[in-house]
């Protein structure tokens, strides 16, 4: 992920701006790499400092953390040095991936002193330090020592000095030549050129300055023509003009409802996935991987049910395959029963013996050849036929109720497949393991049923999820089902006769509820958004546009017997709407738009 020297320095900008002059009244070491500071100024911020190998990260946060009883060594001597410091600067030093947080703090002896609390967030190499004004190191959240490292000794005691930046440069300063020069021997292509030359630069903005100037970031950069090299330093100043004067604008890139990526400003490469804005770095890296950590979660914790769910809806589909290739059997019936009249009336004319018998259709009025068994009276070939028409006819009958009840059984499973990749908490799965368990289709873990019966309505537990809840432009109430269980509350039980109905046409999707306020009619501006919820929460939600369907809920009929979630109607009206819900207010997110 980009977390990269522009989003550091956005961040930087973002703490100097809430945490300048503030002191640190507060510090914990909530793991073995990570601090959680309190700082009070203006406001009370709570700034995270992470050192985890995988995931080094700096943010405030609004969460709290829970700290261990006994403080490790690291947090004792931090609280003993800068323990009720007053932060004075905050720096990003040549554009690295490194934080450094100056502080002011008395001594033992009341004499004003400085001490650095350096970030460093290099993946395995990510470390938490503090030096004195000498620079001294007074000690680290990881202590490296030459046998770990023979290039650089992170120990109390030892001179403090930054990473090796190699030939890298800091993107302020850099010249064109400089941007522009590749190492003497190597075959660079001109992305990998991009960030091994520019400091803090990641993978990713390197890409972006290549789709910006229009030039291949496979290309080998030794071949460039000096158009594109134009174009190159074009693209790359633009970036850095964004740096200096810094106009950033956190966003974060989703793919289908999962976080993909997150940058400092937009990013060209991504116009393809959905984009969500923020108003600080801090809250896009709070947002980017609590969501991820979410959708991953749900993800784990669901693979079983979605293989289940994917094995039933293969196997169901096979079956109505196979059910209509038989019904399809079936459609010449109605010949055999007419071969069977036509032989009572006109079989005496066919001689002992024929194999044939020529005679006019009564039903339209053209001639007719009928095949006999010559071995057989024409009485007898009469039977055969009616006997062949009835054996048609009861099959025909059989797997007509056969492949409605198949269908109806595969629109079921689609709608509970689409519920389940709308689902986004342990609640939700858990409803969609209740409903497919009711319904027969899966048996439920007894440690989880068991953990919802006695957990049910406990805060932060298993508990029954509720439908989503929007509120149109023009003040309206919509509720939104997560699945069919909702969608049949929601239809059957919460909505009263005059409010309107939605549902995505002849595809597995959300039953959406519009409440009417009074005897007005609903603006047209509320249909429209009531119609794009409806798109976005089916199967068709990838399509440009969706067809839906809406009509008064006092319309809708549930058939007896019927799965849980279908409905029928015959009065209703019918637009098309686009899957884009961008500017819906969504209550369940505070009253946020999304």
């Amino acid at each position: 992920m980009a977390f990269d020297g522009i989003m550091i320095n956005s961040i930087v900008q973002e703490l100097k701006g809430k945490m300048l002059g503030g002191r640190i009244s507060k510090i914990q070491q909530t793991d073995e790499n990570e601090l959680f500071l309190t700082i009070k100024g203006d406001e009370n911020l709570k700034l995270i400092i992470t050192a985890d190998a995988s995931l080094p990260l700096i943010y405030i946060t609004e969460e709290s953390k829970t700290a261990p009883l006994t403080a490790p060594n690291f947090c004792m001597l931090l609280r003993k040095y800068i323990g009720n410091g007053r932060i004075i600067d905050i720096r990003q030093p040549s554009f690295e991936r490194i934080v450094e947080i100056v502080i002011e703090h008395r001594n033992e002896m009341g004499d004003m002193e400085e001490k650095r609390l350096i970030s460093e967030f290099m993946g395995r190499h990510s470390n938490i330090i503090l030096v004195d004004k000498n620079d001294v190191i007074l000690d680290s959240i990881k202590r490296v020592s030459h046998d770990i490292s023979s290039v650089r000794e992170v120990l109390p005691g030892r001179v403090y000095s930054y990473p090796p930046a190699g030939d890298r440069k800091d993107p302020r300063f850099l010249t064109r030549e400089e941007f522009l020069r590749q190492n003497p021997g190597n075959n660079l292509n001109v992305k990998k050129a991009l960030y091994t030359v520019v400091n803090g630069f990641s993978p990713m903005i390197a890409e972006e300055i290549c789709f910006r100037a229009g030039v291949d970031p496979r290309a080998d950069i030794s071949v460039l023509s000096e158009n594109e090299k134009d174009a190159l330093w074009q693209s790359f100043s633009s970036i850095v003009s964004i740096i200096k004067e810094g106009k950033y604008s956190p966003k974060m890139f989703l793919d289908k409802g999962m976080p993909k990526e997150f940058s400092a400003f937009d990013i060209s490469i991504y116009d393809n996935y959905d984009v969500r804005g923020f108003e600080s770095p801090s809250k896009l890296i709070f947002d980017y991987y609590s969501e991820k950590a979410s959708k991953n979660r749900i993800s784990t914790k669901s693979s079983d049910m979605r293989h289940h769910l994917a094995t039933l809806v293969e196997r169901t589909a096979k079956k109505l395959d196979l059910q209509m290739e038989q019904l399809k059997d079936t459609e010449d019936r109605e010949k055999y029963r007419v071969y069977g009249e036509l032989i009572n009336t006109y079989g005496y004319s066919a001689g002992k013996g024929a194999k044939e018998l020529k005679c006019i259709n009564y039903y339209d009025n053209n001639e007719i050849v009928i095949p006999l068994d010559e071995n057989l009276t024409p009485s007898e070939n009469s039977v055969k036929y009616f006997a062949k028409y009835n054996k048609k006819k009861r099959t025909y009958e059989a797997l007509t109720a056969l492949t409605e009840e198949t269908s109806a059984e595969l629109d079921y499973l689609l709608s509970v497949q689409n519920a389940l990749s709308m689902a986004t908490s342990e609640d939700e799965l858990f409803d969609l393991r209740t409903e497919l368990s009711t319904s027969g289709f899966m048996k439920m873990d007894k440690s989880i049923k068991k953990a919802g019966k006695k957990n049910s309505g406990k805060k932060g537990v298993l508990q029954k999820s509720k439908p989503m809840h929007f509120v149109s432009s023009d003040g309206y109430d919509i509720y939104v089902g997560r699945n069919n269980m909702q969608n049949d509350e929601l239809s059957f039980k919460f909505a009263s006769g005059n409010d309107m109905w939605f549902h995505a046409k002849k595809m597995p999707g959300s039953h959406v509820i519009v409440k009417k306020k009074d005897e007005n009619a609903i603006p047209d501006s509320t249909y429209e958004e009531a119609a794009r919820l409806a798109a976005f929460y089916s199967s068709g939600k990838d399509a440009p546009k969706v067809e839906i369907d809406y009509t008064e809920k006092k319309n809708l009929k549930k058939p007896p017997k019927a799965n849980l979630g279908y409905v029928i109607y015959h009065t209703n009206y019918s637009m098309m709407a686009s899957p884009d819900i961008s500017g819906i207010r969504n209550v369940d997110q505070g009253g946020k738009q999304i």
